[in-house]
Protein backbone atom coordinates (compact mmCIF):
# COMPACT_ATOMS: atom_id res chain seq x y z
CA UNK A 1 0.00 0.00 0.00
CA UNK A 2 2.96 2.47 0.86
CA UNK A 3 5.05 1.47 -2.47
CA UNK A 4 1.52 2.55 -4.31
CA UNK A 5 2.06 6.28 -3.46
CA UNK A 6 5.85 6.67 -2.81
CA UNK A 7 7.44 4.47 -5.32
CA UNK A 8 4.81 5.86 -8.12
CA UNK A 9 5.82 9.32 -10.39
CA UNK A 10 3.10 11.58 -10.13
CA UNK A 11 1.04 13.96 -11.81
CA UNK A 12 -0.63 16.95 -9.59
CA UNK A 13 -4.16 18.86 -10.93
CA UNK A 14 -4.59 21.76 -8.77
CA UNK A 15 -8.47 22.75 -9.05
CA UNK A 16 -9.21 24.19 -5.90
CA UNK A 17 -9.52 27.45 -7.23
CA UNK A 18 -10.08 27.19 -10.91
CA UNK A 19 -13.13 24.96 -10.72
CA UNK A 20 -15.19 26.61 -7.70
CA UNK A 21 -18.07 28.44 -10.10
CA UNK A 22 -18.54 25.01 -12.22
CA UNK A 23 -20.84 22.70 -12.04
CA UNK A 24 -19.83 19.55 -10.12
CA UNK A 25 -20.32 17.38 -12.61
CA UNK A 26 -17.58 18.80 -14.49
CA UNK A 27 -15.52 17.07 -11.91
CA UNK A 28 -16.71 13.84 -12.16
CA UNK A 29 -16.43 13.95 -15.95
CA UNK A 30 -12.84 15.08 -15.34
CA UNK A 31 -12.13 12.16 -13.18
CA UNK A 32 -13.61 9.78 -15.66
CA UNK A 33 -10.83 11.21 -18.02
CA UNK A 34 -7.99 10.80 -15.77
CA UNK A 35 -9.25 7.60 -15.42
CA UNK A 36 -9.37 6.37 -18.75
CA UNK A 37 -6.16 7.76 -19.43
CA UNK A 38 -4.11 6.58 -16.34
CA UNK A 39 -6.22 3.38 -16.55
CA UNK A 40 -4.96 3.08 -20.29
CA UNK A 41 -1.63 4.18 -19.37
CA UNK A 42 -1.74 7.08 -21.31
CA UNK A 43 -0.96 9.18 -18.54
CA UNK A 44 0.82 9.09 -15.22
CA UNK A 45 -1.28 8.35 -12.17
CA UNK A 46 -2.68 11.46 -11.03
CA UNK A 47 -3.74 13.65 -7.62
CA UNK A 48 -5.79 15.91 -8.31
CA UNK A 49 -7.79 18.71 -5.59
CA UNK A 50 -11.01 20.79 -6.17
CA UNK A 51 -13.45 23.15 -5.00
CA UNK A 52 -16.88 23.76 -5.26
CA UNK A 53 -19.23 26.43 -4.30
CA UNK A 54 -22.62 25.78 -2.58
CA UNK A 55 -23.66 22.91 -3.67
CA UNK A 56 -25.26 19.43 -2.88
CA UNK A 57 -24.39 16.44 -4.82
CA UNK A 58 -27.26 13.56 -4.71
CA UNK A 59 -27.19 9.78 -5.44
CA UNK A 60 -29.17 7.80 -7.58
CA UNK A 61 -31.42 6.49 -4.70
CA UNK A 62 -31.76 10.00 -3.17
CA UNK A 63 -33.29 11.05 -6.15
CA UNK A 64 -35.89 8.12 -6.03
CA UNK A 65 -37.42 10.13 -2.80
CA UNK A 66 -40.89 10.45 -2.93
CA UNK A 67 -40.83 14.29 -2.41
CA UNK A 68 -37.27 15.06 -3.75
CA UNK A 69 -38.51 17.69 -5.93
CA UNK A 70 -39.86 19.18 -2.50
CA UNK A 71 -36.77 18.65 -1.08
CA UNK A 72 -33.99 19.90 -4.19
CA UNK A 73 -36.66 23.24 -3.64
CA UNK A 74 -35.86 23.60 -0.14
CA UNK A 75 -31.80 23.37 -1.00
CA UNK A 76 -32.29 26.00 -3.21
CA UNK A 77 -34.20 28.25 -1.14
CA UNK A 78 -30.93 27.93 1.37
CA UNK A 79 -28.47 28.74 -1.42
CA UNK A 80 -27.25 25.18 -2.97
CA UNK A 81 -27.23 24.00 -6.11
CA UNK A 82 -28.26 20.68 -6.02
CA UNK A 83 -27.24 17.72 -8.86
CA UNK A 84 -27.40 14.19 -9.60
CA UNK A 85 -24.58 11.86 -10.30
CA UNK A 86 -25.06 9.06 -12.19
CA UNK A 87 -23.35 6.87 -9.52
CA UNK A 88 -24.21 5.04 -5.82
CA UNK A 89 -23.58 7.11 -2.65
CA UNK A 90 -25.95 9.85 -1.18
CA UNK A 91 -26.16 13.21 -0.84
CA UNK A 92 -22.95 15.41 0.06
CA UNK A 93 -22.23 18.50 1.06
CA UNK A 94 -19.72 20.72 -1.74
CA UNK A 95 -18.81 24.26 -0.65
CA UNK A 96 -15.82 26.36 -0.13
CA UNK A 97 -14.70 24.85 2.80
CA UNK A 98 -14.49 21.49 1.49
CA UNK A 99 -11.66 20.52 0.03
CA UNK A 100 -12.17 17.43 -2.46
CA UNK A 101 -9.16 14.61 -3.78
CA UNK A 102 -8.91 12.32 -6.17
CA UNK A 103 -6.39 9.50 -6.55
CA UNK A 104 -6.43 8.42 -9.85
CA UNK A 105 -4.22 5.06 -10.87
CA UNK A 106 -4.00 2.44 -12.85
CA UNK A 107 -5.26 -1.33 -11.85
CA UNK A 108 -2.72 -3.09 -14.54
CA UNK A 109 -2.69 -5.19 -11.66
CA UNK A 110 -5.87 -5.89 -9.89
CA UNK A 111 -7.03 -2.99 -6.66
CA UNK A 112 -9.24 -4.70 -4.35
CA UNK A 113 -12.29 -2.25 -3.29
CA UNK A 114 -10.78 -2.05 0.33
CA UNK A 115 -7.51 -1.60 -0.73
CA UNK A 116 -8.49 1.10 -2.95
CA UNK A 117 -9.96 2.61 0.41
CA UNK A 118 -7.09 2.13 2.70
CA UNK A 119 -4.48 3.84 -0.04
CA UNK A 120 -6.58 6.59 0.68
CA UNK A 121 -6.82 6.89 4.26
CA UNK A 122 -2.75 6.44 4.17
CA UNK A 123 -2.48 9.53 1.92
CA UNK A 124 -5.07 11.27 4.56
CA UNK A 125 -2.69 10.43 7.47
CA UNK A 126 0.10 11.04 5.26
CA UNK A 127 -1.13 14.73 4.94
CA UNK A 128 -1.62 15.23 8.75
CA UNK A 129 0.81 13.30 10.39
CA UNK A 130 0.33 14.97 13.65
CA UNK A 131 -3.22 13.83 13.64
CA UNK A 132 -2.95 10.17 12.34
CA UNK A 133 -2.94 8.35 15.34
CA UNK A 134 -6.62 10.20 15.85
CA UNK A 135 -7.89 9.36 12.73
CA UNK A 136 -9.88 6.18 12.61
CA UNK A 137 -11.95 4.43 9.52
CA UNK A 138 -15.21 2.99 10.19
CA UNK A 139 -18.95 4.42 9.73
CA UNK A 140 -20.31 7.01 11.83
CA UNK A 141 -23.95 6.15 12.00
CA UNK A 142 -26.12 9.72 11.89
CA UNK A 143 -23.27 11.30 9.36
CA UNK A 144 -24.84 11.92 5.73
CA UNK A 145 -23.71 9.47 2.99
CA UNK A 146 -22.50 6.96 5.62
CA UNK A 147 -19.76 4.50 4.74
CA UNK A 148 -17.20 1.76 6.11
CA UNK A 149 -14.32 4.14 5.30
CA UNK A 150 -16.03 7.39 7.03
CA UNK A 151 -13.09 9.37 8.32
CA UNK A 152 -13.71 10.56 12.24
CA UNK A 153 -11.47 11.87 14.99
CA UNK A 154 -12.83 11.08 17.89
CA UNK A 155 -16.12 10.19 16.55
CA UNK A 156 -16.32 13.04 14.67
CA UNK A 157 -16.97 12.33 10.88
CA UNK A 158 -14.97 14.75 8.82
CA UNK A 159 -14.72 12.94 5.36
CA UNK A 160 -16.11 10.30 3.24
CA UNK A 161 -14.93 7.92 0.56
CA UNK A 162 -16.23 6.81 -2.82
CA UNK A 163 -14.14 4.96 -6.15
CA UNK A 164 -15.35 4.87 -9.40
CA UNK A 165 -13.39 2.40 -11.94
CA UNK A 166 -13.55 2.49 -15.62
CA UNK A 167 -11.09 1.92 -18.19
CA UNK A 168 -8.35 -0.21 -16.03
CA UNK A 169 -8.24 2.91 -13.85
CA UNK A 170 -9.12 3.86 -10.33
CA UNK A 171 -10.52 7.36 -8.89
CA UNK A 172 -10.44 7.05 -5.43
CA UNK A 173 -12.01 10.44 -4.13
CA UNK A 174 -12.59 12.01 -0.54
CA UNK A 175 -14.43 15.02 0.73
CA UNK A 176 -12.68 16.64 3.53
CA UNK A 177 -14.66 19.44 6.07
CA UNK A 178 -11.57 21.41 6.62
CA UNK A 179 -13.66 24.78 7.37
CA UNK A 180 -16.81 25.93 9.29
CA UNK A 181 -19.24 23.56 10.75
CA UNK A 182 -19.85 20.37 9.89
CA UNK A 183 -23.27 19.94 12.08
CA UNK A 184 -24.59 22.73 9.78
CA UNK A 185 -23.62 21.03 6.78
CA UNK A 186 -25.72 17.99 8.06
CA UNK A 187 -28.43 20.44 9.31
CA UNK A 188 -28.55 21.32 5.96
CA UNK A 189 -28.79 17.50 4.06
CA UNK A 190 -31.33 16.28 7.69
CA UNK A 191 -33.77 18.71 6.42
CA UNK A 192 -33.45 17.44 2.94
CA UNK A 193 -34.43 13.78 3.95
CA UNK A 194 -37.11 15.45 6.07
CA UNK A 195 -38.79 16.87 3.20
CA UNK A 196 -38.11 14.50 0.41
CA UNK A 197 -39.64 11.69 2.57
CA UNK A 198 -42.46 13.32 4.53
CA UNK A 199 -42.47 9.83 6.93
CA UNK A 200 -43.52 8.16 3.93
CA UNK A 201 -42.02 4.39 4.20
CA UNK A 202 -39.74 3.45 1.75
CA UNK A 203 -37.66 0.12 0.57
CA UNK A 204 -34.77 2.09 0.51
CA UNK A 205 -33.16 2.89 4.33
CA UNK A 206 -32.27 6.77 4.15
CA UNK A 207 -29.87 7.76 7.04
CA UNK A 208 -31.35 9.41 9.83
CA UNK A 209 -28.69 12.33 9.97
CA UNK A 210 -28.08 13.42 13.69
CA UNK A 211 -25.84 16.39 13.02
CA UNK A 212 -23.47 16.25 16.59
CA UNK A 213 -21.59 13.37 15.04
CA UNK A 214 -20.18 15.92 11.92
CA UNK A 215 -16.75 18.36 12.46
CA UNK A 216 -14.60 20.28 10.18
CA UNK A 217 -11.01 19.63 11.08
CA UNK A 218 -11.09 23.42 11.77
CA UNK A 219 -13.72 22.12 14.82
CA UNK A 220 -11.81 19.02 15.65
CA UNK A 221 -8.11 20.52 15.70
CA UNK A 222 -9.12 24.15 17.33
CA UNK A 223 -6.74 25.21 14.87
CA UNK A 224 -7.66 27.98 11.68
CA UNK A 225 -6.82 25.46 8.86
CA UNK A 226 -7.79 26.15 5.76
CA UNK A 227 -8.61 25.10 2.03
CA UNK A 228 -5.76 26.62 0.63
CA UNK A 229 -3.34 25.25 3.55
CA UNK A 230 -4.46 21.44 3.21
CA UNK A 231 -3.47 21.64 -0.57
CA UNK A 232 -0.24 23.32 -0.14
CA UNK A 233 0.68 20.25 1.71
CA UNK A 234 -0.78 17.75 -0.41
CA UNK A 235 1.37 19.70 -3.43
CA UNK A 236 5.14 19.51 -0.90
CA UNK A 237 4.10 16.20 0.24
CA UNK A 238 3.77 14.88 -3.23
CA UNK A 239 7.37 17.11 -3.78
CA UNK A 240 8.82 14.87 -1.40
CA UNK A 241 7.92 11.80 -2.94
CA UNK A 242 8.46 12.79 -6.48
CA UNK A 243 10.79 15.62 -7.29
CA UNK A 244 9.83 15.52 -10.71
CA UNK A 245 6.26 15.73 -10.22
CA UNK A 246 4.07 17.42 -13.05
CA UNK A 247 2.09 20.01 -11.68
CA UNK A 248 0.02 19.96 -15.30
CA UNK A 249 -3.64 20.60 -15.85
CA UNK A 250 -5.38 18.50 -19.04
CA UNK A 251 -3.09 19.34 -22.03
CA UNK A 252 -4.63 20.30 -25.67
CA UNK A 253 -4.47 16.19 -26.43
CA UNK A 254 -6.18 15.25 -23.24
CA UNK A 255 -8.95 17.98 -23.70
CA UNK A 256 -11.20 16.13 -26.42
CA UNK A 257 -11.32 13.23 -24.24
CA UNK A 258 -12.64 15.48 -21.41
CA UNK A 259 -15.45 16.90 -23.62
CA UNK A 260 -16.40 13.48 -24.80
CA UNK A 261 -17.06 12.66 -20.97
CA UNK A 262 -18.45 15.86 -20.24
CA UNK A 263 -21.08 15.67 -22.83
CA UNK A 264 -21.98 12.46 -21.65
CA UNK A 265 -22.31 13.03 -18.15
CA UNK A 266 -24.35 16.21 -18.59
CA UNK A 267 -26.74 13.52 -21.19
CA UNK A 268 -27.30 11.29 -18.26
CA UNK A 269 -27.83 13.96 -15.66
CA UNK A 270 -30.47 15.36 -17.76
CA UNK A 271 -32.61 11.81 -18.08
CA UNK A 272 -32.26 11.43 -14.50
CA UNK A 273 -33.75 14.86 -14.10
CA UNK A 274 -36.71 14.52 -16.34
Amino acid sequence: MESLLTQTKWRFIDQSISAKTASPLESFAMDDTLCHLVGQQLGKPTIRTWVHNDSVVLGIQDHRLPYVEAGMNELCANGYNPIVRNSGGLAVVLDSGVLNVSVIVSEQQPISINRAFEVMVEFIKAIFPELQDKIEAFEIVGSYCPGSYDLSIGGQKFAGISQRRMKNGVAVQIYLCVEGSGSERAELIKKFYQISLQNEQTKFKYPTITPHVMASLQQLTGQQITVEDVNLRIQQLLLEWDDQLEIMPLQQDEVELYSYYLTRIFKRNESLLR
